[in-house]
């Protein structure tokens, strides 16, 4: 894989007074087929880390026959070390509300609904205000769509798109069963489109600016750019966007404190890249995907104490729906503690990597599923550290 040159770009935050209802006009001189074909080509794949190609996931929606459709944005933003969503909505929430209305003329969806963390209550005053020009400025110009703020309990899990709908129906947060996916079955049982903060910005970016210029940036397999969250040990702590494709070497070159022994991509369910992989390491779907958590880590770390960390963060957020994630968190975190202080031998560790690999199998949504991602990478890569 050869990765892309370490490039800033300014997409997300450019033009932070324009016009916010510039690109929608642009979007309803469009047939919803054009603009939904657009995304589509454009090659943009979901931000919130699991990468869906955004413009299908409109298409699918738009098939669907019912009266009643909704857009919803996942502004649930929980992982560890992420912070850029809260960013966008505070500099640039106009770009998310248009990127919503753009969907909801090419879906043919009356109603849209921001699922706000429960931790950024303190934007709730500046963001009604914002929505209700917003809506106001789209009735305008003959769009039928509102957007409305529903405020979560901070409970990790909805973050998981059928969670937040139980959340947001007045329920447990749980996952659901899939199929049926959220296209088809969604909000109140009607199709849904959900989409995370970053993504629907580059929606609207991408009908403002056009296909091509978007496609400049990034790989064949990862288009645009990303925002990331920079935290841990670095000088530039803070948010950044960057073009897709680069490699991790060049990440620590430039964020880096000059002794970067290891990067957690993706926040506790990402990968954690050890120093020997940094140059063959791509951030993108080519290589390891990122919501946007980019953690960093030097030598005065315990990649111990990292993955007891990430574990009891799983352990507490579990749902405990199933048993996999329920008791398989515990389990590990028990199993660590017990080859760490010498009541276990070291290839008990070779168990728990099985558990973790019947985790990722059996559990039934991507909690359970990425503990795996983050135990294995750190106790293969740092073995040693987890032994007493």
């Amino acid at each position: 894989m050869v990765s892309k040159k370490f490039k800033r770009v300014d997409l997300i935050f450019e033009c932070k007074g324009c016009e916010p209802i510039s690109v929608v006009k642009k979007a309803l001189q469009m047939t919803p087929d054009e603009v939904i074909s657009s995304i589509i080509e454009s090659g943009l794949r979901g931000r919130g880390g699991a990468g869906f190609p955004t413009g299908m996931k409109w298409k699918f929606a738009k098939e669907e026959k019912s009266n009643d459709k909704y857009v919803i944005c996942n502004a649930d933003e929980g992982e560890p070390g992420t912070f850029k969503d809260r960013e966008i909505l505070d500099i640039v929430p106009n770009k998310v509300l248009s990127g919503m209305a753009i969907c909801a003329y090419a879906i043919g969806a009356k109603e849209g609904i921001i699922y706000l963390r429960g931790e950024y209550n303190f934007l709730l005053k500046p963001l009604n205000e914002t929505i209700d020009k917003f809506n106001n400025s789209l009735s305008k110009i003959g769009l039928d769509f509102a957007v409305y703020i529903r405020s979560g309990s901070g409970a990790y899990i909805c973050g998981e798109e059928t969670a937040l709908f139980e959340s947001m129906e007045g329920m447990r947060g749980e996952p659901r069963n899939k199929p049926p996916f959220p296209t088809k079955i969604g909000y109140n049982g009607k199709p849904t489109v959900i989409n995370n903060v970053e993504t629907l910005v580059y929606t609207a970016m991408i009908i403002n600016i056009g296909v091509d210029e978007f496609k400049k940036l990034g790989t064949n397999d990862s288009r645009g750019s990303k925002v990331f969250s920079v935290s841990g040990d670095t000088p530039k702590a803070g948010i950044h966007e960057l073009e897709l494709g680069l490699n991790v070497a060049d990440f620590v070159k430039e964020f880096g404190d000059g002794d970067t022994k290891a990067v957690q991509v993706g926040g506790a369910s990402g990968f954690c890249v050890p120093r020997k992989q940094f140059n063959e390491t791509i951030i993108g779907f080519e290589g390891i995907p990122t919501g946007g958590s980019m953690m960093v880590f030097n030598s005065t770390r315990s990649m111990y104490n990292i993955l007891n960390d990430y574990l009891e963060f799983f352990a507490e957020e579990s749902c405990g729906q199933c048993t996999p994630c329920r008791i398989g968190t515990q389990q590990l975190i028990k199993g660590i503690a017990a080859v760490k202080k010498g009541d276990m031998p070291s290839d008990y560790l070779d168990q728990l990597m099985k558990l973790t690999d019947t985790m990722k199998i059996a559990s039934k949504c991507g909690l359970g599923q990425s503990v795996a991602n983050s135990f294995s990478s750190i106790v293969t890569n740092f073995r040693e550290e987890m032994i007493y």
